[in-house]
């Protein structure tokens, strides 16, 4: 905790995270500017923040902005630590922080914190334990990247409340007292290396999810990923795992196609709504989550049998003349795409595509035996036509999404699927996978 009155505050940033920490810091008493060097910023929030007596600069990043003195930075995650406002903000031993490190001190005393992180799985298991935490009639608020700002709970957060959050690489840059109760770690692969250099450093910032936790503290781990138990060979935490197989560690895993915690039958996998291996995962880490705050089989139970999935992570849209097809927008890197195609045994026409990073789609090579055509678009598409060629697989080249959707329906079959699981970040032409799949989803529907 700390006091606002006479300190000055930069916002780096606005978007939903800027805005709420704004607010947030100019109600606490700072004195507060918000940069962003784009202009289409919501005009009702920006009034907002003015009637606070926010300082907003938007459209430029002015050079000599960091010659006023701040007490601190709060950085959008997505801004790099390369950043000039930020290099200059170190070297002037102004501390950078971020929306969630800035909610967190806040927050009352007896907020119960759960921390999800991890390469793939994140939203659908920190939706799980939402879900089933409010089954059970627990006082839980889901927050975090999953699109609601930490800093948006603060007012409403009280002793004995549960706060679910997912928690980004992005937003672990720049944590400093942030600590979770229970943090759970999907998976490990290569992901946003070009936001964080190497695969080393990348792995480095998601252990920051284990930051402060003592032997009262649990972690709940994924025991069939080796980078998740390296990563986590040396924490302090109570360990409870998960697994696909059988396993004789504490937590949850699966015997004879039904899911177990311990030694105690949940309900059969037939019963749990969303299909495959990734999600029998995810739905085990979030078992393994709420057991330590006494959740029992009915609410847990109730939710698999009826939770569908979230937006943009393998959603049906829709069927068009025998044809499926999904919205896996959200899958944006090559392990996300794998998990997509393991998910299907069906011919499946594969668009992929989107901001070129440099990365390498040969991880698709074991995964792509029911594809029958990839349609490639955006930044990454001649790479990908020479990936696909390499392959011996058909595809074809165009420009947009829009492009993608079309070409793929007129080569489809009935009994085919039309999968979107880009493999790529949406930056090239969309703001947000979001924004992207929805107007994938927009396409589907006008054909």
């Amino acid at each position: 905790m700390f006091m606002g009155e006479n300190r000055r505050a930069l916002v780096l940033g606005m978007a939903r995270s800027g805005y709420e920490a704004a607010k947030l810091l100019a109600k606490k008493g700072f004195s507060v500017v918000i940069n962003d060097a784009k202009t289409g910023q919501n005009a009702d929030q920006v009034k907002e923040l003015e009637a606070l007596g926010v300082e907003v600069i938007l459209g430029s990043h002015p050079e000599d902005l960091l010659d006023r003195p701040f007490d601190m930075m709060v950085k959008n995650p997505g801004i790099p630590n390369n950043h000039p406002y930020v290099e200059k903000a170190i070297k002037l031993n102004v501390p950078v922080i971020n929306e969630m490190e800035l909610a967190f001190r806040y927050f009352p005393d007896g907020v119960t914190i759960i921390g999800v992180t991890g390469t793939n799985g994140k939203t659908t298991t920190t939706t799980l334990i939402y879900e089933m935490l409010r089954k059970a009639s627990k006082p839980a608020y889901l927050m975090g990247n999953i699109g609601f700002p930490v800093c948006s709970f603060v007012s409403r957060l009280k002793d004995g409340d549960i706060a679910v959050m997912e928690v980004s690489d992005h937003q672990l840059c720049n944590v400093i007292e942030f600590k979770t109760h229970i943090s759970v770690m999907t998976n490990l692969s290569e992901a946003h290396i070009d936001f964080h250099g190497s695969y080393e450093a990348y792995k480095a910032v998601k252990k920051r999810i284990f930051n402060h936790h003592t032997d009262k503290d649990i972690a709940v781990l994924n025991l069939n990923d080796g980078e998740v138990l390296d990563l986590a060979s040396d924490i302090k935490s109570i360990k409870r795992y998960f697994s696909s197989g059988l396993m004789n560690e504490p937590g949850c895993c699966i015997i004879d196609q039904s899911i177990y915690y311990g030694s105690e039958k949940i309900m059969p996998l037939k019963d749990v709504k969303i299909k495959g291996r990734h999600n029998y995962e995810n739905a085990m880490a979030a078992i393994a989550a709420v057991k330590e705050l006494g959740v029992g089989n009915e609410p847990i139970v109730d939710v698999l049998m009826n939770f569908g999935g979230v937006e943009h992570r393998l959603e049906y849209v829709r069927t068009i003349n025998q044809v499926d097809f999904y919205n896996d927008s959200k899958s944006t890197n090559v392990k996300s795409t794998q998990i997509a195609l393991s998910s299907f045994d069906r011919p499946t026409i594969l668009l992929l595509g989107g901001l070129d990073r440099g990365h390498s789609f040969d991880g698709l090579k074991e995964y792509l035996g029911w594809v029958k055509l990839i349609v490639a678009f955006g930044e990454t598409k001649e790479r990908i036509g020479q990936f696909a060629s390499e392959q011996g697989i058909p595809c074809a080249v165009v420009d947009t999404l829009d492009d993608a959707v079309t070409r793929a329906y007129d080569s489809s079959s009935p009994g085919d699927i039309v999968l979107l699981s880009p493999a790529c970040a949406s930056w090239d032409q969309y703001e947000s996978f979001e924004i992207r799949g929805n107007r994938f989803k927009e396409c589907v529907n006008a054909l």
